[in-house]
């Protein structure tokens, strides 16, 4: 099954269990059980991008499986670039402007703004809710898109790049941070 697809298979399978989670509607006002899922799934993906980041040495930034594919620093690039675009488009809010970061760039300012960006998703769907799901919203190329199918985009390019961080991390000798033992 292609990643994505799946991705998107688990996402959408959990999200009446990170509803529960948040215990429905997001405290009291209207049932908003898709933003209330995203907002979890954001607040995960951070924290596991973000550790993922800080696994990999800084020597091995550079790394990429193939000459085809993405190091590990433009992964990261990447994700910090997607996170202030497509949480921006979702929320309806322009994205702080920000001086470029690049793949020469230390791992220490690259995970800085990999944090960076996914505060500023924290802030941005902060407010979203279900009222405007179908709403159309100018994506990529300038073909709209609903804000349902860009959350949906969102929540897969999380998961899939999480999923190539940690063959990247496990392909470099290191535990991704979803393998560890947690303490109970």
């Amino acid at each position: 099954m292609n990643a994505r697809v799946f991705a998107l298979a688990v996402a959408v399978g959990s999200l009446p269990q990170l509803v529960a989670a948040q215990g429905g509607g997001g405290g009291g006002g209207p049932q908003s059980p898709v933003a209330d899922a995203l907002r979890v799934n954001e607040q995960r993906m951070a924290q596991n991008l973000v550790a993922a980041a800080e696994e990999m040495p800084a020597d091995q930034y550079g790394f990429k499986p193939t000459p085809a594919q993405m190091s590990f620093a433009k992964v990261v690039v990447h994700l910090a670039e997607g996170n202030d675009y497509l949480c921006g488009t979702i929320a309806g809010v322009k994205a702080p402007e920000r001086a470029k970061v690049d793949t020469t760039d230390t791992k220490d300012k690259l995970v800085a703004r990999l944090r960076e960006t996914f505060q500023f998703c924290d802030t941005a769907l902060a407010k979203v809710d279900d009222s405007k799901l179908a709403e159309q919203l100018p994506f990529f190329g300038g073909r709209p898109a609903s804000r349902a199918s860009v959350i949906l985009i969102t929540v897969g390019d999380w998961a899939d790049h999480y999923s190539q961080a940690a063959n990247y991390l496990r392909l470099n000798g290191h535990l991704p941070p979803t393998a560890k033992r947690q303490n109970p």
